[in-house]
């Protein structure tokens, strides 16, 4: 008899109280569905962001020492070490002037690779890679050739003439140079390569361990990070993981706000129900368990809505950002669903003790 009737007083608080019920669940349905789009995003939030900075170029720069060219196996020696998942790119530089008789810097390298390694650099139409006499122009260095399809140079009076492919724009150093393919570089010139640029995946801890175990096996080279980059993404990887565990306090606080106003105008409302239910022998833990059973149902409602949006929500961030789809993880809902039960059951405390001052005499009289 007693079951029946806390179940009865559930379903007519939560049916006939529908827009108290209604505000409540709206909240543990935001505090889920935040929570799991969070958490959703932040199992392989480290690998997006990583994969991001990828394509921002190079990491680590090794450089030959002065007035001497790189060993021939050095790129092969430095790929080894650091890794099957790095990049790395020769470049070799050289002084050269136009037919405009302006000095500019030449660099030599291999077009297919840098192509992967920068990724970011804005390039009009990228040469193709087994030709070898092409040429992109930064796009200040343009401006110095007399004729950008046919660029005619000359070094130490050896003259060249390349076809020019198009222009690049970085922003940076790049824009100021004519780049062309290594082995014709290197026949024209005589001049071997003097640089490596790396990109080692990961973390600043894996730049930084990476960096280590090069100078311990190049200790000829200058090896160099590229710090903005590299604390660059170290702050933005921190930053963002101390914003989610923020925002997922944040909600969860707000949230706790929400059903606590929420179940305290309910028992307040209910006073003489519950001073009834003590009247006729309910016990005071029937009557806590009855109202922490309401804010638990309204828990688990706010879950599995909160779980399905949530999903789609963290679908949509990681395809907007990072291209890449991020599927539903039944592995946070354990997660999501005890902080939902904690938010509840915090919220319920204070109602919760308001029930056990509750005088039914006093309130059934009117008092």
């Amino acid at each position: 008899m007693v079951k029946l009737s806390l179940f009865g007083m559930l379903r007519r608080s939560l049916v006939h109280r529908r827009a108290r019920s209604l505000s409540a669940l709206v909240a543990m349905t935001v505090s889920a569905g935040v929570a799991t789009a969070l958490l959703t995003l932040y199992a392989d939030l480290d690998a997006k962001l990583h994969k991001e900075f990828r394509s921002f170029g190079a990491n680590i720069v090794l450089s030959a020492p002065a007035s001497s060219p790189l060993r021939t196996d050095a790129l092969a020696r430095v790929q080894e070490a650091a890794g099957p998942d790095a990049l790395a790119v020769e470049f070799a530089y050289a002084v050269a002037t136009t037919d405009t008789g302006t000095p500019l810097v030449v660099a030599g390298t291999d077009f297919a690779a840098v192509r992967r390694l920068d990724s970011w650099w804005q390039v009009q139409t990228w040469p193709d890679a087994t030709a070898s006499d092409v040429a992109l122009l930064g796009q200040r260095a343009a401006q110095f050739v007399g004729n950008e399809h046919a660029v005619a140079l000359t070094f130490a009076g050896h003259a060249i003439t390349l076809n020019g492919a198009g222009r690049i724009k970085t922003g940076g150093d790049e824009d100021s140079r004519i780049y062309m393919p290594l082995p014709a570089f290197s026949a024209w010139t005589g001049v071997g390569p003097s640089v490596i640029e790396l990109q080692v995946p990961g973390g600043a801890a894996k730049v930084e361990a990476a960096i280590a175990r090069l100078q311990q096996d190049f200790p000829e080279m200058q090896v160099q990070p590229v710090r903005q980059l590299v604390e660059g993404e170290s702050k933005i990887v921190d930053r963002t993981h101390a914003l989610m565990y923020g925002a997922v306090l944040l909600i969860a606080l707000t949230v706790a706000v929400s059903v606590l106003a929420t179940l305290s105008a309910s028992v307040l409302e209910r006073r003489r129900d519950f001073a009834l239910m003590k009247a006729l022998g309910g016990s005071q833990m029937q009557l806590m368990g009855m109202f922490l059973l309401e804010a638990l149902v309204l828990a688990l409602a706010g879950v599995a809505v909160g779980f399905i949006v949530g999903s789609a929500a963290a679908w949509a961030i990681s395809e907007g950002n990072f291209h890449t789809a991020t599927l539903p993880r039944p592995s946070v809902l354990p997660l999501v669903l005890l902080l939902n039960v904690v938010i509840a059951a915090m919220a319920a405390l204070f109602p919760a003790r308001v029930l056990r001052g509750l005088q039914p005499a006093a309130l059934l009289k009117g008092e």
